[in-house]
């Protein structure tokens, strides 16, 4: 039997403290023959001149390098701070409890064939003895780490030594997590060409004990890490990594990530539309901007995104400004920026009334800049027209395209763009597309830190992305708290039929039509007489997701002879389509008075958590699908914002006779369902479709509703 732990397994940066900077190692599964995983794991740490002791295990024995080969993890030293297993399977398990009664502080762990193929049992085995053995266990499935910082790599694929990070550079170091060691490699050569050199790589493999949050808290907290960037194709503890995120932001670390996936097949549609429209990756993506996360849908988006966070941590909030020498990538960028979203801010006019009498008559200053071929002859407008962008307080960042050039005119305006570039700390970039460089221009760009590209579109993107990043950061910062709402009605569980779903909505502030649930014909008019005709008849039932589809709905009935009528076919459709089904009653309703078709609805993936949803509604929702993914929390006014990026956004106005919409309603709707979300974890989703939006300041209508709450206890 195991003896009870000293200790408990260190997590969070402690842990990565343990692996990255262990006082002691100990190889386990070293074999005699010269390339096997543990010879190419001690050859690294030689290679590296590891200080500490190094103590192997095998069943070889002897010597290897002078160092005893010992036959058992059980003749270990007590305490040691790093274990690495470079073993089968099969031996793992043994191995590991071992470690555990010699109190080895923290294992990695190579070997597959656990999780990763479906063995699940023995990767939560393994997870069991490591928690009640005091051992932080990194893997299995890991393919290792390197320190750059200290010069320590984990390796079983090659031993050599490790360019350690130089303790004067300027240039800001990356941190990088990756699932992919191929991938890895690319991103590490494509920043490093750029001077931004990686201070740490790490593969977490399985996560069976530590994991990526535990990761991003230590580089959040590392001196030498300045940004954190990460390829994942599977994120296994959402909350622990979302919290690890918004650490690292907080500690000034931006994280870029990339994530395949956006194209995976759809899982089988909820019962909402919020449910089908809300798909996996759209609802992380939100919780990841949420977070701080800058999240990139490319290889070169990674790279661009991670350079230009680095040099400027701080993301800009207002659009960039463009200068260029041509007149047609004027237009061209009107469309791109169009294209992705990206806004483009005209000139303050005190910087045009300054630009206005430095620049010929026939180049007026707005943006785009174009300074035509003037600057063959008067080279310093560069200069001059790059100043006057970056001093406007409603430029955000500069993105400098250049469509042609030759080596010896780039000497001539190039200084200038340099000079006036040292003067600020707006983000920028410079672009110069397949264009012979200057080597003395190059090489004053390389000086003075300049991000260059290639692509004027790649400069774009990348600045418009790191814009929609810092935005989202400013909506974190204006989220609203929620309380909990007062005198809820009791939910039942599972897909709630209309009428109680209103009886919710009501409760939290969101007009309903007025009316009852009759389980009779006297009863319906009854509240027919109450609420006034014409009248709407709504089977009712949990078990009847579509009620309209089954003959349900009756609409437009006008007096109580049709109200009769309207109630005998009614219950004749039903029994028709879903023959047995026990009805809870009739909703009947005043109809509403007609609106811009909408959908507000909200649902909770059971890792990430609640999202809302607002779009184009009714019969257009299955058909276009405009809608709007937003965290819950968003405010009132961010939600607006939401709204007007709808492509169906002209809608909302004075649109071919019909008055403005009451956006300013729908988004109060939205953020009372937000609300409900974060504060009653029950639900699991909640669709009003239609939300009959009507004239500005008449407000909102919830004309269906479905409200699906947990199952489970």
């Amino acid at each position: 039997m195991m003896e009870a732990p000293r200790r408990k397994a260190a997590t969070g940066k402690a842990a990565v403290e343990l692996l990255m900077r262990p006082r002691a190692v100990a190889v386990i599964g070293v074999s005699s023959k010269p390339r096997s995983a543990g010879r190419t794991v001690l050859g690294a740490l030689q290679a590296n001149g590891f200080a500490g002791d190094i103590h192997l295990i095998g069943r070889s024995g002897g010597e290897i390098d002078g160092i005893p080969v010992l036959a058992s993890v059980d003749e270990l030293p007590e305490g040691i701070d790093l274990a690495i297993f470079a073993l089968p399977a099969a031996g793992v398990k043994d191995a590991l409890e071992a470690c555990a009664r010699r109190g080895v502080r923290a294992v990695t762990i190579f070997s597959s064939g656990f999780a990763e193929i479906g063995n699940r049992a023995e990767q939560d085995e393994l997870a069991r003895i490591a928690r009640e053995g005091g051992v932080a266990l990194l893997g299995p499935n890991c393919l290792g780490y390197t320190n750059f910082v200290d010069g320590f790599a984990v390796t079983f694929s090659i031993a050599r030594q490790v360019p350690k990070l130089q303790p004067d550079r300027t240039d800001p170091a990356i941190a990088m997590v990756s699932q992919s060691g191929g991938l890895m490699a690319f991103a590490r050569a494509s920043l490093e060409a750029a001077n931004l050199p990686v201070a740490y790589l790490a593969s977490t493999g399985n996560e069976a004990g530590v994991g990526l949050a535990d990761f991003i808290e230590f580089f959040a907290d590392d001196p030498a890490t300045h940004l954190i960037s990460l390829y994942l194709e599977e994120v296994r503890d959402p909350q622990a990594f979302l919290a690890a995120a918004r650490y690292a932001r907080s500690k000034g670390k931006p994280v870029v990530m990339i994530h395949p996936g956006r194209s995976a097949e759809a899982k089988a549609a909820v019962q909402s539309h919020t449910g089908a429209l809300a798909g996996d990756y759209d609802m992380m993506r939100v919780h990841l901007a949420r977070a701080g996360v800058a999240l990139v849908d490319t290889l070169e988006q990674w790279v661009d995104v991670t350079e230009l966070l680095a040099r400027y941590p701080e993301p800009p909030v207002d659009g960039p400004g463009i200068v260029t020498f041509s007149g047609g990538f004027v237009a061209i960028a009107h469309d791109y920026c169009a294209d992705i979203g990206l806004d483009l801010p005209p000139l303050s006019p005190d910087i045009v009334a300054d630009l206005t009498p430095q620049l010929p008559d026939f180049m007026p200053p707005r943006n785009p800049l174009d300074l035509g071929t003037e600057v063959l002859w008067k080279p310093e407008l560069t200069g001059i027209g790059t100043r006057g962008l970056l001093d406007d307080p409603a430029i955000g960042s500069l993105c400098i395209c250049i469509a042609q050039a030759n080596p010896r005119a780039q000497l001539s305006y190039g200084f200038h763009f340099i000079d006036a570039l040292k003067e600020h700390r707006k983000p920028a970039i410079f672009s110069l597309p397949n264009s012979e460089l200057a080597p003395e221009f190059e090489a004053a760009l390389r000086e003075n830190r300049i991000i260059f590209s290639r692509s004027a579109e790649r400069a774009i993107q990348a600045i418009g992305l790191a814009t929609f990043h810092g935005r989202a950061l400013q909506r974190a910062k204006r989220a609203v708290m929620p309380a909990p709402f007062e005198g809820l009605p009791v939910l039942g569980k599972g897909a709630l039929p209309e009428w109680q779903g209103k009886t919710l909505l009501r409760a939290i502030g969101i007009p309903v039509p007025e009316g009852g649930l009759a389980t009779s014909l006297d009863e319906a008019k009854a509240i027919a007489a109450r609420i006034g005709y014409p009248v709407a008849l709504k089977a009712q039932a949990g078990a009847l997701a579509h009620k309209t589809e089954a003959g349900g709905v009756i609409l437009n009935l006008t007096n109580a002879e049709a109200l009769r009528a309207g109630w005998a076919r009614l219950h004749d459709n039903i029994s028709r389509a879903q023959p047995g089904l026990r009805l809870d009653g009739v909703l009947i309703e005043t109809m509403a008075p007609k609106g811009l078709e909408l959908v507000v609805g909200a649902r909770r993936d059971p890792q990430w958590g609640p999202v809302l949803l607002v779009g184009l509604g009714g019969i257009w929702i299955e058909a276009i699908g405009d809608v709007r993914l937003m965290p819950c929390d968003l405010a009132e006014a961010d939600i607006v914002e939401e709204i007007g990026k709808l492509r169906s956004a002209k809608l909302l106005g004075a649109f071919r006779g019909a008055p403005p919409v009451d956006v300013a309603a729908v988004a109060r709707t939205a953020a009372l369902i937000g609300r409900l979300m974060l504060t009653r974890p029950e639900i699991f989703e909640i669709d009003i479709n239609p939300l009959f939006a009507h004239a500005r300041g008449d407000g909102v209508t919830a004309v269906d509703a479905l409200v699906v709450t947990r199952t489970d206890d």
